[in-house]
């Protein structure tokens, strides 16, 4: 079954990922729960959410195993991005992280493979070994999480460094530092940013304002806070979604447009930085 086809972002390399994705983050670590969040999965992808991405770090591996079960049959109409701990992201430690996640995934290969968080090891050797990934076809591109302008421009100054496809990062609503220099940084790379948490660990669906707005579109906080995000060409996201309807309501936020108005009104709520902030983490 070939999922829908939806808007896409084009990273450095060629290849093309979903616009919007589904997170992981806590997902299979309740068992009781496992069928109802292998449901929401496999929605997604049925409804042209292909892009999944979770990390070894989840549950300590078991949404990746979610993950695999969910895939099963269906690699193919999956782009598939994990993570790797900064403390295994030596040369060889990162090769043996992501053959790893490989098994547990119960794919031979991933599309996307990012550091999690730089730690002490050097940037540059985990750069090496994600390169070495990639010959082998373990990977078919990597990227990074959580990292600052400083630490990109350090990175791409390496050998191999230039190769980065995407900068995995904090960014909703209420946290628009990214907005300052970083997406400009990744923009003049021709390098889409990767949005986690875009309702913000759920705080912006008690916001009044995002509350207001949304019922003045009739569509749900949550919808309004991903369609922000996505409003921007070059910024692709995912968000977690644990239910089949939380899914379907996650996909219909990319229907949602917004007036320059609408827009005005948000910027004065939440407003955009004037100045350099420190990226901020969950």
């Amino acid at each position: 079954m070939t999922a829908p086809t939806m808007r896409a972002v084009t990273l450095p390399d060629g290849p093309t990922a979903p616009a919007l994705g589904m997170g992981t983050w806590y997902l299979g670590e309740d068992p009781d729960g496992h069928d109802i969040q292998l449901d929401a999965l496999r929605t997604g992808i049925d409804i042209g959410m292909t892009l999944i991405d979770t990390a070894e770090m989840y549950g300590d591996g078991a949404a990746e195993e979610l993950v695999g079960r969910a895939i099963a049959g269906r690699r193919d109409d999956v782009f598939l991005v994990s993570k790797v701990l900064p403390h295994h992201a030596t040369r060889q430690g990162t090769v043996d992280a992501c053959q790893r996640s490989l098994r547990r995934l119960g794919t031979d290969r991933l599309d996307l493979y990012l550091l999690h968080w730089r730690g002490r090891v050097p940037v540059e050797e985990t750069a090496e070994a994600f390169e070495e990934l990639v010959f082998r076809g373990l990977i078919r591109s990597w990227g990074v999480s959580n990292f600052d302008v400083p630490d990109l421009d350090q990175l791409v100054g390496l050998p191999g460094g230039d190769r980065v496809q995407t900068d995995q990062v904090l960014y909703n609503l209420a946290r628009r530092g990214p907005e300052y220099d970083l997406i400009p940084w990744c923009r003049a790379r021709r390098m889409p940013l990767m949005a986690y948490s875009p309702v913000d660990h759920g705080r912006l669906l008690e916001h009044r304002a995002v509350r207001d707005l949304a019922a003045e579109k009739v569509v749900t906080p949550a919808q309004l806070a991903i369609a922000w995000v996505l409003r921007l060409p070059d910024v692709f996201a995912v968000a977690k979604a644990s239910t089949r309807a939380h899914v379907i309501e996650n996909r219909a936020a990319l229907e949602i447009g917004f007036s320059q108005g609408e827009l005005d009104q948000l910027d004065r709520i939440f407003p955009p930085p004037f100045g350099k902030v420190p990226l901020d983490v969950l």
